[in-house]
């Protein structure tokens, strides 16, 4: 008695130009007897292979019997795990084949009779043209303040930004709820920011899984994963600016910690601060500060102490003793909040990276933007979930 015949196909669908399927029997010939004769019981099963194109799932098929085993491993033993569907007929990776990358390929399908056979193949994936890497904030494991966003800038242009989005999944230790909105960096790069409704809840633990690798993100592939993760510290910290009394006010938990005597930007034109909501970027100590480098010609060029950064634009808080006889009188700074050099060391040892500025004043420049540092919290919640390209 002739055993069922079982046609097998691993398969997925072409993808841009990184390569092409291509087709061909695997396995043992048939091995006719003579002309006329039957083919004999235990006849191998016919097992066909296309190559799939990266980017795509893998699928495998059995005709006239199911699928036992399928086992797809890359170059590296890292397994591409997937699903039965069908009934058993059918297999679909969980991942998608990724550019320059050779799979081996096991299948064990049974036939109608009952009879398993075992096929062996392999496939390789063309070299992906543009490769896209991405910078993420905060660092890893890093401790940070109620309203720091997570954040992503890719090196390359992201045209399918959906495709990319779906891959990027955020976990909290709280369930807060929050949701990603597409922004252009300072720098003029795309970048995908998540932030939540509201502030962080202090001791919030936060994890970033981003499933990219063999996504095409239109400006180039994705050639590998990435997992990150930080804490939001644990205490609730808000610096409260106000330009027009010339104070700083220092909250924490929602109480005055403390308040200190500041000189803001200079009222009438470029010198002005920004206002709205800017998040401490960094506690970069003693840099040099060059006027030319922000576009104010050659009005100065020091070193500064206790240098915290509010914006990629150039704006700071940071001890200016030489502005000393305006502190708490009037604004006349190049844009940064100036302090004395005893407040400044103070307040440097009390903030992290990730603490709000809110800062209010009626001669200002303008509202921080949303790539300038982290503006991400002078957008309503409304109008950020729509900047989602697969809904907040």
């Amino acid at each position: 008695m002739t055993s069922a015949r079982i046609r097998i196909l691993v398969a997925a669908a072409l993808c841009g130009s990184l390569t092409a399927c291509t087709a061909g029997a695997v396995g043992a010939a048939r091995d006719a007897g003579p002309a006329g004769d039957a083919k004999p019981a235990g006849d191998p099963a016919k097992v066909t292979v296309v190559s799939p194109a990266a980017g795509r799932t893998v699928t495998v098929t059995a005709t006239g019997g199911t699928l036992t085993a399928v086992k797809v491993v890359d170059a590296e033993g890292g397994v591409l795990a997937g699903r039965t569907g069908a009934g058993g007929a059918s297999w679909v990776s969980d991942r998608k084949a990724v550019p320059g990358t050779s799979y081996r390929v096991e299948v064990t399908a049974r036939g109608a009779g009952g009879k398993e056979t075992t096929t062996r193949s392999a496939f390789s994936t063309a070299e992906a043209a543009l490769v896209n890497k991405v910078t993420l904030a905060p660092g890893k494991n890093s401790t940070v303040g109620v309203g720091q966003p997570l954040s992503i800038v890719f090196d390359r242009p992201v045209t399918r930004k959906a495709e990319v989005e779906k891959q990027l999944r955020v976990t909290t230790s709280n369930g807060t709820v929050g949701s990603w909105g597409w922004l252009k960096d300072w720098s003029g790069k795309d970048r995908v920011d998540w932030r939540p409704k509201e502030y962080w809840k202090a001791g919030t633990k936060v994890t970033l899984d981003a499933t990219l690798d063999g996504t095409d993100s239109g400006g180039g592939w994705f050639v590998r994963d990435y997992r990150t993760g930080f804490t939001v510290g644990g205490a609730a910290q808000v610096v409260r600016v106000d330009l027009d009394g010339k104070k700083l006010t220092l909250e924490r938990d929602g109480r005055t910690v403390r308040t200190i005597p500041v000189s803001g930007g200079t009222p009438g034109g470029d010198k002005r601060s920004w206002r709205g909501t800017a998040v401490l970027m960094a506690k970069e100590g003693t840099i040099n500060m060059n006027s030319e480098t922000v576009g104010l010609g050659d009005a100065y060029d020091k070193m500064v102490d206790y240098s915290m950064r509010l914006t990629w634009s150039g704006m700071y808080a940071h001890a200016a003793p030489w502005n000393a006889a305006h502190f708490g009188r009037a604004n006349r700074s190049s844009g940064c909040i100036g302090m004395s050099d005893a407040d400044a060391a103070w307040f440097y040892g009390q903030v992290r990276a990730g603490d709000p500025f809110e800062i209010r004043g009626a001669e200002t420049k303008g509202t921080v933007a949303e790539g300038n540092g982290y503006g991400v919290w002078n957008v309503s919640w409304e109008r950020w979930k729509a900047k989602s390209a697969v809904g907040g």
